[in-house]
């Protein structure tokens, strides 16, 4: 049995003990504790991310009392703990969903342009949140300099709102056929690129000025989701102010427990239950993908709190080195409860 100074040094969300106060106050001042991490159904221990959950309910040395609960009740998707084997069943067969089908929808995205492209200057009810996915081919001399070629834009509902192949501003030098799909043909009479970034960059503005969407709350404009978002956007030469994009490769709950991106591939596959990108990849799919992975993420209910992000003005000084002597007066329960999360939870969105 553990004794009271080791429980008064033990922290509450990830079980770590330290031999003095001091030393559990330094851990909560950096570890950034909330009730938005992950946190395992059983022992409600607190994980960075879904993949260090993974590893302590069904790693190589998992919780024995978690990994034993976990496989008669547990969601191999979701990582929940359900009530009973039977409300795992029910429960599974809505959480593990099948692969995109691409019906008539994609059969016309492929014959060429879909444009839905429309500026409504916030007159929908509710955040319009929209997921992108390009496609490139190769330039230069090294066929290695990546170029735009077709790009996709759904809505919530996995409708197609856009779709275009796009002709590049320089010479092709690859078309990366075996994983593009793409061929000259598909290229020829497509729309240029600067016009493309234009209706783009348009679009997701949704009629706001640049300068109102970098603020916290962006106005009428759209949210963006998207993997590897940085390089989609550059390709297309669209600017989009971080505080509306949510991507996939960059969400702490998504990536590695050595804080490394996890592919769209890999995240699909283990989060949702099927496999993408197997041949000839579609940017259509990737949307799909991304947006299912933001709709969960979005469905997770945490406690709310007053105060969001450690970044806060309310909560800079929660750990300050001058409170050193309040803070180690206090439980850890108490610290527990003033520490707020260093990322903004996509849960938020739904607020």
């Amino acid at each position: 049995m553990e004794s009271a100074d080791n429980l008064r040094n033990k922290c509450t969300a990830c079980f770590k003990q330290y031999n003095r106060m001091e030393h559990l106050v330094d851990h909560m001042r950096t570890s950034f504790h909330s009730v938005h991490e992950p946190t395992c159904g059983v022992c409600k221990k607190h994980c960075r991310s879904y993949e260090s959950l993974r590893e302590h309910l069904i790693g190589p040395l998992p919780k024995q009392e978690c990994k034993s609960l976990f496989n008669i009740r547990g969601c191999r998707f979701c990582l929940a703990i359900l009530d009973s084997p039977y409300a795992l069943r029910v429960h599974q067969d809505r959480c593990q969903l099948s692969g995109v089908n691409y019906g008539i929808l994609a059969h016309m995205a492929n014959l060429g342009l879909r444009d839905g492209l429309t500026i409504d200057n916030g007159y929908s009810r509710g955040s319009q949140v929209v997921a992108l996915a390009c496609k490139t081919v190769g330039g230069g001399s090294d066929r290695s300099l990546d170029l735009c070629a077709r790009v996709c834009i759904i809505d919530e509902n996995e409708n197609i709102i856009f779709h275009s192949y796009v002709k590049p501003p320089i010479p092709v030098t690859s078309y990366r056929y075996e994983t593009t799909g793409i061929r000259p043909e598909h290229l020829r009479d497509a729309l240029p690129l600067r016009q493309i970034q234009r209706r783009i960059q348009d679009f997701l503005c949704n009629g706001e000025p640049m300068w109102k969407i970098r603020s916290p709350k962006g106005g009428k404009a759209r949210i963006l989701v998207g993997h590897g978002l940085d390089h989609d956007l550059d390709k297309m030469q669209v600017e989009y102010p971080p505080v509306m994009i949510r991507d996939t490769a960059k969400y702490p709950p998504l990536m590695k427990t050595s804080k490394l991106s996890n592919s769209l591939k890999y995240l699909t596959q283990t989060y949702l239950g099927y496999d993408i990108q197997n041949g000839i990849q579609d940017p259509y799919e990737d949307c799909v993908a991304t947006m299912r992975l933001y709709l969960r993420m979005r469905r997770q209910v945490h406690r709310r709190q007053d105060s969001l992000l450690a970044s806060d003005p309310q909560n800079r000084n929660n750990f300050s080195s001058w409170r050193q002597g309040e803070l180690e007066r206090m439980s850890p329960e108490e610290m527990l409860a003033i520490s707020r999360s260093d990322y903004y939870c996509w849960c938020l969105d739904s607020a």
